[in-house]
C-alpha cells in the first residue's frame, strides 16, 4: 500500500525497533527521509482515519503485545550541519550519541555530559533528555517541526518548548500536535567539560589537568555500561528502556513521613530542591528502601542486575509481563512512602 509519494508497508513487527525487544505489529508502517514524507504520512493517515505514532530510536518506548492499530512514522531524516562557532542544525533521526561524539570531537562542550544515551536526536527535545549533571534544553536553540494543528512546518525557539524536567511542550501540553524534523543546537567552542555530577568528579579528582570533552564522554559511557544503561547487543541488561520512573517531585512536607517508613531522619533522605515547596526524590532510592533492588524479579522480567531504575526483559518477555513488574513496585512504592511513581517510557498502543 502506498499514498502518493509514500511507501506504506503492512503488519511491521516494531519490537525490533525499540530498545526492549517488547511489541506487536504496527498496522501500518512508513520511513521519513524528508519533511515532504512527513507531510505526506500525516495527510494518508488523516485520510485513512488512523492515528499517527512517531518512531525514532525506541529508546524511551515500550509497546503492548496487541501492538498498534495505526500508522508509524520512522524518523529518519539525517544530517548535521555545522553553523560555524558552535551551532549546529541536526536532522531529527540523527543518531544522539553520534552528534555527541562529533561536537566533543570539534571540541564543543554542553552534551559531553549526555554521550552514550540511546535514541535519535528528534527525542531530545521532546523528553528534555538529562543526565550526570546536563539536559538538552541548555544548549537548544529552537526546534523545528511539522505542526499537524496549522499543517505547516514552524520553528519553535527554545523559550516557546516550555522545557522542564524531563518534559516538554511536546510531551505535555502539545502531546501529538508536532513532529520534530530537525534541532538547533549552540554548544559552546573550547568550552570546559561539566563535571558537577559526583561520580566524575570523583573520576577526576586527581587529574593533573582539566579532562577534555572526548575524555569526559568517555567516562560517562563507561559509566553508563557499568549501569547497564549503554546498549551493547547480547547484554540482557540493555534490554530496556532506561529508567523506567521519574524521579518524584513533592512536597517538601512530605520529607518526615518518607524518612519515618525509611527509618532515618529526615536530613538522610536524598533530595533536591524542585521549586517553591517542592522536593525530588531520587526513585531509586525509594525502590531500593521499598524492597526492589537488583536482580529482582522471578519472570521474564524484571529489574537490571545493575541499575536499580531498568526494567529488563531477560529474554521473551511481553508487555504484560513488564506491567505486571511495574504495577507491583507501584503500589509497593506508594505502600511504604506514601508516593506514587510514574512511568517515564511512552506507552505505545
Amino acid at each position: 500500500m502506498t499514498s502518493e509519494s509514500l511507501p506504506i508497508r503492512e503488519d511491521v513487527p516494531l519490537a525490533p525497533f525499540t530498545t526492549f525487544r517488547i511489541g506487536g505489529p504496527a498496522r501500518f508502517f512508513a520511513e521519513a527521509v524528508s519533511e515532504q514524507d512527513v507531510a505526506a504520512a500525516v495527510t494518508w493517515a488523516e485520510q485513512q482515519g488512523v492515528p499517527l505514532f512517531l518512531l525514532g530510536g525506541g529508546s524511551n518506548l515500550l509497546v503492548r503485545d496487541e501492538g498498534f492499530a495505526g500508522l508509524v512514522l520512522h524518523m529518519k531524516i539525517a544530517g548535521v550541519e555545522a553553523l560555524g562557532t558552535g551551532a549546529f542544525e541536526v536532522g531529527a533521526g540523527e543518531i544522539w550519541d553520534g552528534f555527541v561524539s562529533q561536537s566533543v570531537a570539534a571540541g564543543c562542550a554542553g552534551v559531553e555530559c549526555l554521550a552514550g544515551i540511546p535514541g535519535s536526536v528528534g527525542g531530545t527535545p521532546v523528553q528534555n533528555v538529562g543526565a550526570y549533571g546536563q539536559e538538552v534544553a541548555e544548549t537548544i536553540v529552537s526546534v523545528r517541526a511539522f505542526d499537524r494543528q496549522l499543517r505547516t512546518f514552524v520553528d519553535l525557539p527554545k523559550q516557546e518548548c516550555r522545557f522542564r524536567y524531563r518534559a516538554s511542550l511536546f510531551n505535555t501540553d502539545a502531546r501529538d500536535r508536532y513532529i520534530v524534523t530537525r534541532v538547533r543546537f549552540q554548544l559552546h567552542p573550547g568550552g570546559a567539560p561539566t563535571l558537577r555530577y559526583a561520580d566524575l568528579q570523583r573520576h577526576f579528582a586527581q587529574a593533573s589537568a582539566v579532562p577534555t570533552l572526548v575524555e569526559v564522554a568517555a567516562v560517562v559511557r563507561g559509566i553508563r555500561r557499568a549501569k547497564g544503561m549503554l546498549i551493547v547487543e547480547g547484554d540482557p541488561d540493555c534490554r530496556s528502556a532506561g529508567s523506567f520512573f521519574k524521579n518524584p517531585v513533592v512536597a517538601v512536607s512530605l520529607l518526615p513521613e518518607v524518612a519515618k517508613a525509611a527509618g532515618m531522619e529526615a536530613s538522610d533522605v536524598p533530595h533536591w530542591p524542585a521549586g517553591e515547596g517542592l522536593v525530588k526524590l531520587p526513585a531509586a532510592w525509594l525502590l531500593e528502601h521499598a524492597g526492589f533492588v537488583k536482580g529482582y524479579g522471578a519472570g521474564l522480567a524484571g529489574i537490571s542486575t545493575r541499575h536499580t531504575l531498568a526494567l529488563t526483559n531477560r529474554g521473551g518477555a511481553t508487555f504484560a509481563d513488564v506491567e505486571r513488574l511495574e504495577h507491583e513496585i507501584i503500589a509497593g512504592v506508594e505502600s511504604r512512602f506514601g508516593v506514587r511513581l510514574e512511568r517515564e517510557p511512552v506507552l505505545l498502543g
